[in-house]
């Protein structure tokens, strides 16, 4: 640290010229995140110092917070629709309602769902091992940080020839330490949606938790054209993890965990003796408020009529990327169900390192099998897809 000031200038001087070493989310057909809606910048700004960690200090970013679980809560087929956030001033959510809280994201949403399984699992039941859940080999990477953070085994499930997961894989998996099972809704690299029915099947079977990781779908799947069944209107499902800085366009980090059952607050419960609540039942203590604002005033301002031509808007991207595609003779793997398209290419590691070398286009690769990933987002245009499909033919006809 500098002994004396910088004035203002030379602060925003720097940071302007920093700021240029970020990639501008122009040619960007990676990122599952996207530029947050100008409305939800403003009111992150409004609520910059709120702090949900206290909420008794901060009754109005609290009030925010409620509503837009209130509002998620209806998204996901909530029964009820009364919904509270993680914390009240007594220490407590009130019974018949929605139980979740706003988090950073996806990530630490997963952590705190597999962090309720383990404490509500090991209490009711024997455990004799290693307790265990059951995933997807599609799983998002942040479950290998549960498995390290909590000391569980992690059991990887085989994917049918769709990418989905395969049910028949899951239940060999299922044995006396298992504590719960995952499904995806919207894959990270394929976009592909679990058979939650049947995840639901053997959940309720088992007498298991499930939960549904659904960062990127959340704010997709409810608005396509022909939604597949992935939220608490199934009924095994326990737990939902929805990112609103996704395609719900709000400001990072804006997350969300929502619960079916109150228990599952009250396996996370801390005591908080020296602040205005009697207890946290989140992860993070410090949470930010202005996310709960922007979160809350995004979706209000766009609506279900929003959202919905927003998801209209890209899934006509990605028709017009496949259909771009097939005529240079490639083929996706599946035909896409969201906005993400994986792409057979000849040699897609060269391909992916040409476009961005040569054009600048920033995509990345699926693991197995390994294809172009591409994820078509607001921040995208038509115009982006044709220069894109004209950088793709010149690479590929020299490889």
């Amino acid at each position: 640290m500098n002994e004396k000031g910088l004035s203002e200038k030379e602060i925003f001087s720097y940071l302007e010229h920093v700021k240029s070493e970020d990639t501008d989310y122009y040619k960007v057909l990676s990122s599952m995140c996207t530029r947050p809606h100008k409305i939800a910048v403003e009111a992150h700004r409004m609520f910059i110092e709120a702090n949900l960690g206290d909420l008794g200090l901060f009754a109005g970013a609290h009030r925010l917070e409620r509503e837009v679980v209130m509002m998620l809560g209806e998204l996901l087929h909530a029964q009820s629709v009364n919904a509270q956030s993680a914390e009240t001033p007594s220490g407590r959510p009130g019974e018949g309602s929605i139980y979740g809280y706003l988090t950073t994201g996806g990530t630490e949403s997963n952590i705190q769902a597999v962090r309720g399984m383990k404490n509500l699992a090991t209490a009711g039941k024997k455990i004799v091992g290693t307790p265990n859940i059951v995933i997807p080999e599609s799983a998002h990477f942040s479950f290998d940080k549960v498995a390290n953070m909590m000391g569980i085994e992690v059991k990887r499930a085989l994917l049918d020839s769709e990418f989905k997961v395969d049910i028949v894989s899951v239940k060999s998996l299922i044995d006396a330490n298992t504590i719960g099972l995952v499904g995806i809704a919207g894959t990270t690299e394929f976009g592909q949606i679990d058979p939650i029915e049947k995840l639901s099947k053997l959940a309720l079977d088992n007498e298991l938790f499930l939960h549904i990781d659904a960062a990127f779908g959340g704010f997709v799947i409810p608005f396509l054209e022909n939604p597949q069944p992935f939220d608490f209107k199934v009924p095994g499902v326990t737990s939902i993890a929805i990112d609103p800085h996704k395609m719900g366009l709000s400001t990072i980090p804006s997350g969300a965990l929502l619960f079916r059952s109150p228990s599952f607050l009250d396996s996370l419960r801390v005591s908080t003796p020296y602040l205005t609540t009697k207890a946290q039942f989140t992860l993070t203590g410090t949470r930010s408020g202005a996310s709960a604002a922007a979160t809350y005033a995004v979706m209000k301002h766009l609506g279900r009529e929003g959202y919905r031509k927003n998801v209209q808007y890209c899934m006509q991207l990605t028709e017009k990327l496949v259909k771009g595609a097939r005529k240079l003779g490639f083929e996706p793997l599946i035909e896409p169900i969201m906005n993400v398209v994986a792409l057979r290419v000849p040699n897609p590691d060269l391909v992916r390192e040409q476009l961005l070398k040569r054009f600048g286009w920033n995509v990345s690769i699926t693991r197995n099998p390994r294809s172009l990933r591409l994820v078509l987002m607001p921040h995208n245009t038509a115009r982006d897809i044709e220069e894109f499909l004209q950088d793709l033919k010149k690479i590929t006809a020299e490889i």
